[in-house]
This record gives C-alpha cells, structure tokens and sequence, in this order.
C-alpha cells in the first residue's frame, strides 16, 4: 500500500456544520484516514493520511457533494501505514465544527460565495507567478505563515511578519508597518494556499491596491518547480513528518549551535508554546529567541 497524505480545502457557504461534520467523520472513518478535518459556516480545511485508493474514494466521494465540487486538493509523500493501514503522519481522526476553518480570529470580516472567497486576491498559478516576477521589479513576497515556519523555508526576500499564530495577522496588518507595501504587487503565499484566501481578503479590505496569492500555495509551486525556482528551503508541515525537503539548501540554523538544520522543535520552556529550530544533535534543550534573551540577562 502506497502512504500518501491530502491536503484540501474549499469556502463556500455550509448553512448546516454539525451535518457535514458527522458525513466527514463517517466517511473518513470508514475508509481509516486518519488527520483532521475543519468545519464551518465558510467551509472545508483538511489534511488526512492514509493509503492512496482510501484517499481517492474520500475526494471523489467528498466532490460528489455540490458545494464541495471545487474542492482544492494537492497531494505529498507520507511517512508510512502501520499495521492496521492507519497513517503514520496522524496519530488519530479529529473532525470538529469552528468559527473559521482558518484562524484568523475575524469570521465576521470573511464573506465567501459558491464561487469562493469574495474580495480576496487575484490567483497565480507558479508559471504566471515567474512571469510577474521577470517582467516587473517592484513584486513583493508576504509570508502567510507563522513566523517560525519561514525559518526553515520562505521565497527569496520574502517579507516574514512578526507573528506567533495566524491569529495575530490582523493586528499585525493594523499595525501600520506594511502601509508602504499598499501600492506595490503583493504575493501572498502559504503552504496549501488556504491562509492566503483569507489573508489576501484582509489585505485588500485594510486598503492593498493589487493583492495576488499563490494558487495552490507552497506545495504546488514546488511540484512545478522544486529546488529550481524562486524557493530556498524546506517546507514545515502540520504532521508527523515536521518539514518536507524540495532537495534544495538548508537554510534554517539551529538556535543551540547554528548550524544547519531544518528541524523544529518547542522552547525548552515549558510555560512556552514558542518553536524554533532546534539540530538532532543539540536534542530538546533550547529555548525561543524571548527566553532565550531573558536567561542571557
């Protein structure tokens, strides 16, 4: 059996959450994926592990729903099945109903139609995304992720905000330390794409004038390109696989010894919730950059 994991996600207006959450724990349960789905009144989020004809009868069943139709699904390598054929990248199945099927902390901002997320940012597919990048030299990268995440991986002089959680995006973008960003191209990007649909919303409402995101988000840019194209790193992922490698450098540096790694870890501190980058060798003994300072002082 061949282990493959699935990342997926679609917006479109769900008048019954609890519904579709007890159909996709069934559904999932049935065909023993194990990962966690999302739910809510704008959508879809998942990322399931399993073997691949588990996984293909989930999405053609999942798509025979109509408002799931467009469902955005792209697909990496997973670790292993164990021996009852469960995925070795999830420990269990988790199936909940959210305010938002993406932490922002702002459901009430977020509108979506059938068709998607209204107001959000012009789609690029990787291919037109290199052909902005050649013809103009004012693009700018947005980081999607949590701060820690670009660490390890992140587009060529891309800019990274300040942030620990997706939550903090709002405040971050009201801060004011992008207004100079409101009149030039901004490409947001994420690791599945589903951060971008929500951020590139807030952007432009918050005043952006040409807001775009990464179709498809890091993952697919990396089926296109690899280790050949404007990507420098690795790609964390929200599993028991840590970090996905596009064969190209190491960019992250331990915190403990500096040297190369692309491995993260949690602070030392156990009242952090902080991650960092943290070497095999240095093992689970280093703290994040705050406690880190403070036990300098």
């Amino acid at each position: 059996m061949l282990a493959k994991v699935l990342l997926f996600y679609v917006f479109t207006p769900l008048a019954d959450p609890e519904a579709i959450r007890l159909w996709q724990r069934d559904l999932a349960e049935a065909l023993g994926l194990r990962g966690r789905l999302l739910i809510s009144r704008h959508g879809l989020n998942g990322t399931l592990g399993g073997d691949m004809p588990a996984l293909k009868r989930y999405v053609r069943k999942t798509k025979e729903y109509a408002p799931f139709a467009g469902l955005d699904v792209k697909w990496s390598e997973g670790t292993g099945l164990d021996a009852d054929g469960g995925s070795l990248d999830f420990p269990r199945l988790s199936v909940k109903v959210r305010d938002e099927i993406v932490s922002f902390g702002a459901p009430d901002e977020l509108e979506v139609s059938r068709a998607g997320v209204v107001g959000g940012g012009a789609h690029l597919t990787p291919d037109e995304l290199h052909r902005m990048i050649d013809e103009r030299d004012d693009v700018v990268f947005f980081d999607g992720r949590n701060a820690f995440e670009a660490e390890i991986g992140r587009f060529r002089g891309a800019i990274v905000p300040d942030v620990a959680t997706t939550h903090d995006f709002v405040a971050e973008l009201d801060s004011g330390k992008y207004d100079h960003l409101k009149n030039r191209p901004v490409v947001t990007y994420c690791t599945g794409g589903i951060r971008c649909e929500v951020l590139s919303s807030l952007m432009t409402s918050r005043g952006f004038d040409e807001v775009y995101q990464l179709d498809g988000g890091i993952v697919r840019y990396a089926e296109a390109f690899g280790a050949t194209g404007l990507w420098e790193g690795s790609l964390y992922v929200f599993d028991g696989r840590e970090s996905v490698s596009f064969g190209g450098d190491v960019i992250g540096r331990c915190r403990a010894c500096g040297s190369p790694s692309e491995r993260i870890a949690n602070c030392v501190d156990e009242s952090c919730r902080a991650r960092t980058v943290l070497c095999e060798a240095c093992g689970d003994r280093a703290a994040c950059a705050e406690h880190a300072a403070a036990a300098a002082a």
